[in-house]
């Protein structure tokens, strides 16, 4: 994944969480996922699939897509 896209989404997946005033943690615990996993999606040093992404623009309620504005 291009450093750029994976700064985007890094950026709106923390924004997305601090707008329901959660910590990683609580997101990583409400996904499923591992707070360390959510940590490097977050610093962007993780390549994340689509499935997850899928996850994660459900939990919020927002079109795929809007991840990537």
């Amino acid at each position: 994944m291009n450093q750029e896209i994976k700064n985007i989404l890094a950026s709106n997946i923390k924004k997305l969480r601090e707008a329901k005033s959660m910590k990683r943690e609580e997101l990583a615990l409400a996904l499923g996922f591992e707070n360390s996993y959510i940590s490097k999606v977050e610093k962007a040093k993780m390549n994340i699939t689509i499935d997850k992404l899928i996850k994660i623009s459900d939990f919020f309620e927002i079109k795929f897509i809007e991840l990537f504005k």
